[in-house]
């Protein structure tokens, strides 16, 4: 099934035809960029230590007042 290609969307592909990586023209695809780059960026923190809001506000006054 082939599909159509997309204006300022293009894959890399290796020798037999797999796709390997995609070139985004970030000025037609900023919003698709950001979209995918907050996604990954929520992915990778995941797993990271969490924050109480209540610790994270008094941190925040601490280092205001510093």
């Amino acid at each position: 099934m082939a599909t159509q290609p997309i204006s300022g969307i293009q894959f890399v592909t290796d020798s037999k035809g797999r796709k390997l990586a995609v070139q985004i023209d970030l000025r037609k695809h900023r919003l698709l960029w950001e979209d995918l780059s907050d996604g990954l960026m929520a992915t990778a923190r995941r797993k990271g230590k969490s924050v109480s809001c209540a610790d994270y506000r008094a941190a925040r006054i601490k280092r205001s007042r510093a």
